[in-house]
């Protein structure tokens, strides 16, 4: 463990100051943090991934603290002005340094090299060492377990995942043997077993959720269509029952029951799987593993094509691009842009990208300018000059 840059004082050198500030408002003595171990929690309202990792913290803190763990966090401020630190704290069950004292604030974001947040920095009781200099990804990845988060817990939880997924098989994902289809009937997990199956982590009131629904059903109707043996279950991250029944509405796969504002079986997925954002699509194989958990980039580069999401098929469907793109002309006018963009592939500068005409995820292929950054898939590009060629997949 490395030292705390805090002269071995304990709490009161880490933390300079009289007392810290409840959610409420009321102070909190320092000597309430004798004894246990503290997380410093960098972060700021305005910044949508603090905002995304508080919850997941908080529910960490929560269990822990109903478990008597001896864990406390210390919230770091670096809203820009009092009233945003004041509703980002509400939020929060835990202590906060003084918005005021700027003093505090820069001696800590010093001492640990705050460069960028969220930042959750663990010190071992008392204060004087630093058990994990970042835990963010730590309770991203595994929550409350997580804790003491020494190095040695760590590699305990890595090992026990890697055995989980060794041994993974559909049935043992889900701790419920039926999930319903449209018409609210109960299907049996075990009738998955043995196809492809896309585990769809999405929620009602999420515009990119809806977008993408709409395109994975449509993909969903193709390979049913073509018989093929694949299977979509609803994986609801909704918080109540009035938008997990919205969002059912527009889906014609299997569903997991909803099970209350907890969700807890949705949660153990998400966290297995670790899924950062909504919506996610993670791809089960027939023989229960895992085959990839970039099915929504998957569906959006390829369509029905990507089915069935191996590795192999999206090599295929590469090399299917690379010769594709032979037939595109090398450089167009694009209505969109006023430079002229040049076609360039993965390893000419390509690389992932949001497409800038239909807004659509792309890799490698594109028209890019390169002094704007500006890229377009191959398949929309619209030559205007004369004798431009249009190339072959529009």
């Amino acid at each position: 463990m490395e030292e705390a840059d805090g002269s071995g004082g304990g709490i009161p050198s880490v933390l300079p100051l009289g007392s810290l500030i409840s959610p409420s408002g009321n102070e909190v003595e320092l000597p309430e943090l004798d004894g246990k171990i503290i997380g410093l929690y960098f972060a700021a309202n305005w910044y949508p991934k603090c905002e995304a990792f508080t919850p997941a913290l908080a529910a960490a803190y929560q269990q822990l603290r109903e478990r008597g763990a001896g864990f406390e966090v210390v919230f770091v401020s670096c809203d820009e002005d009092r009233p945003s630190f004041e509703r980002f704290h509400r939020a929060m069950p835990w202590p906060a340094v003084p918005f005021g004292d700027l003093r505090c604030k820069k001696s800590l974001s010093d001492m640990f090299r705050v460069e960028g947040i969220p930042r959750l920095v663990v010190l071992a009781t008392g204060g004087a060492e630093v058990v994990c200099p970042d835990a963010v990804e730590l309770v991203h990845r595994y929550g409350d377990p997580a804790f003491p988060f020494t190095p040695a817990r760590v590699a305990e939880l890595e090992a026990d995942e890697r055995s989980k997924f060794a041994s993974q098989t559909l049935e043992k994902l889900f701790s419920v043997s039926h999930v319903k289809n449209g018409g609210d009937e109960q299907v049996p997990i075990a009738s998955l077993v043995g196809k492809t199956v896309g585990l769809y982590f999405s929620a009602h009131g999420c515009e990119p959720c809806a977008k993408f629904t709409a395109r994975l059903a449509a993909i969903y109707g193709n390979l049913k269509g073509k018989s093929a043996a694949f299977e979509v279950v609803y994986i609801p991250m909704d918080k109540e029952e009035d938008g997990y029944e919205r969002s059912r509405r527009g889906m014609p796969w299997l569903a997991l029951p909803y099970d209350g504002g907890d969700g807890a079986q949705s949660r153990a997925l998400a966290r297995y799987f670790d899924v950062r954002e909504i919506p996610t699509l993670v791809v089960i194989g027939p023989d229960g593993k895992t085959v990839t958990r970039d099915g929504r980039n998957l569906v959006n580069l390829y369509f029905d094509m990507a089915f069935p999401f191996t590795e192999e098929q999206v090599r295929l469907l590469q090399e299917l691009e690379d010769e594709q793109a032979k037939g595109y002309a090398p450089s167009l006018r694009h209505a969109g842009h006023r430079h002229e963009l040049s076609v360039v592939s993965e390893k000419s500068g390509g690389g992932p990208y949001v497409c800038c005409e239909c807004d659509e995820q792309g890799f490698g292929w594109a028209y890019q300018c390169i002094a704007c950054g500006y890229e377009i898939h191959l398949r929309c590009g619209r030559d205007v000059e004369a004798g431009g060629a249009v190339g072959a997949g529009q």
